[in-house]
């Protein structure tokens, strides 16, 4: 168990702290710090601000992904999934929604809007070379593994 140091901005003084819904959940719920309703049209975006801001320890971050609720019944996600939070950011947490459902949908005051899960980070160290090691699948890319094993190569990247 690691501790996050939270701040509760003033205008989400009077909003739940976010929580674990269930004893199992990996995600808190982030709720809309807003004053007044926010009503996305379909395909348009708004960054919704959680009235939070957070002190993560040092290697972890912050995952903010969609609540597969809003997704399921509504087609509204986290536009950027997951956003990141890093450690060393100390500014207000917000959540970044679009609408990708037929129909418009109203954001409004204390909604649960995201989930929050806390990560370890690993950080690499890069190594340049001229060659990598080959493989069976070598540089193929997007769908070069096939739909029932007799997929088509396409180029590039992983």
């Amino acid at each position: 168990m690691v501790t996050v140091l939270l701040q509760r901005l003033p205008h989400g003084a009077d909003l739940p702290l976010p929580a674990y819904e269930t004893a199992g959940a990996a995600g808190l719920d982030l709720r809309a710090a807003i004053d007044a309703p926010v009503t996305l049209a379909p395909g348009a975006r708004a960054l919704i601000p959680s009235g939070l801001a957070m002190q993560l320890p040092e290697g972890f971050e912050g995952q903010i992904r969609p609540r597969s609720g809003l997704a399921l019944r509504h087609g509204v996600t986290v536009l950027n999934a997951p956003g990141t939070v890093d450690c060393d950011y100390r500014g207000e947490v917000s959540v970044v929604l679009i609408n990708h459902g037929s129909e418009p949908f109203t954001v409004t005051r204390g909604d649960r809007i995201a989930q929050f899960v806390i990560a370890p980070v690993t950080h690499a160290l890069l190594s340049e070379v001229e060659t990598l090691s080959q493989t069976a699948r070598g540089a193929g890319g997007y769908g070069s593994t096939g739909i029932s094993g007799g997929g088509t190569r396409v180029g590039g990247g992983a």
